[in-house]
């Protein structure tokens, strides 16, 4: 074969090359055009659910009555646990929400995050992973509690999740919680949360990010000792020391969120103040 046939070949061979790059990366853009849009129409849809959510629910703050409860009351004075215990509650009516979806168990607000949201739990904790609040098909989910857990009577470990959103939205301003701007203001280091049962307030204790696990979700415990163990390892965790006492007869509320695709970014506080709604 002539160096001039073989030359040609070479030149044929690169432009087909070239051309199959070229034919790669085109599709490589559809698909990255495609899943852009599609993020785009599922925070539209969020937030139109958002905008629903403010014609159909009042999230008021309430005073203590003779019939709050304070929860395992710590012995110092001293202790950041009596600043907290005079924080408001929230109480929110859930019926009207409920008439939208009757998955609906609760409300809850994070400080210094973007989490406002009403809570939903179903037979399993895939369902909320791709469906908003009117149960509509949505990659962007909503916020739901574990399936295991009871809201009429909390766990002593009762667990919400949601999605990590880049835009902030359904958790993804739980990512703030890690850093040391959220935790220089102690304000920030309380959650509450409204059922149709009781009213609540639970006090921060640790945050950290981790890589996927799932030994943070357990919600049953044999004995005292079990849970005094797993309470000790999550607050070994925390990346910030909130200096809070815990004994097995406390309840905790635990929030988990994706980081990114190999780490989560968790929270947990413990339950200081209820109030039974008649």
């Amino acid at each position: 074969m002539s160096q001039k046939k073989k030359r040609k070949i070479k030149h044929n061979i690169k432009l087909d090359i070239a051309f199959l790059i070229i034919i790669i990366a085109c599709i490589g853009l559809i698909i990255s055009g495609y899943q852009i849009f599609n993020w785009y129409q599922d925070n539209n849809k969020v937030n139109k659910q958002v905008q629903l959510l403010e014609d159909k629910a009042e999230v008021k703050e309430v005073s203590d009555t003779e019939k709050t409860e304070l929860v395992n009351p710590v012995f110092s004075k001293k202790d950041p646990y009596w600043d907290y215990i005079k924080t408001k509650f929230i109480d929110v009516d859930l019926n009207d929400l409920r008439g939208i979806n009757p998955d609906v168990v609760g409300w809850l607000q994070v400080y210094g995050t973007n989490i406002n949201y009403p809570v939903v739990q179903t037979t399993n904790n895939s369902y909320y992973l791709t469906h908003q609040l009117d149960k509509k098909k949505n990659s962007a989910g909503w916020v739901f509690m574990d399936y295991r857990n009871h809201v009429e009577e909390f766990d002593k470990n009762t667990i919400i999740y949601a999605h990590g959103r880049v835009n902030n939205t359904m958790f993804g301003s739980l990512r703030k919680v890690i850093t040391d701007s959220w935790y220089s203001n102690p304000k920030n280091y309380i959650v509450r949360m409204s059922t149709n049962y009781e009213n609540t307030v639970w006090q921060v204790f640790s945050t950290y990010k981790i890589k996927t696990t799932s030994d943070y979700t357990d919600v049953m415990f044999n004995d005292d000792r079990e849970y005094t163990d797993f309470l000790n390892m999550l607050k070994r965790r925390s990346v910030h020391n909130y200096n809070v006492d815990l004994t097995p007869s406390d309840k905790i509320i635990t929030l988990s969120t994706c980081y990114d695709n190999k780490y989560k970014v968790v929270l947990h506080a413990k339950l200081i103040k209820r109030e039974v709604i008649e």
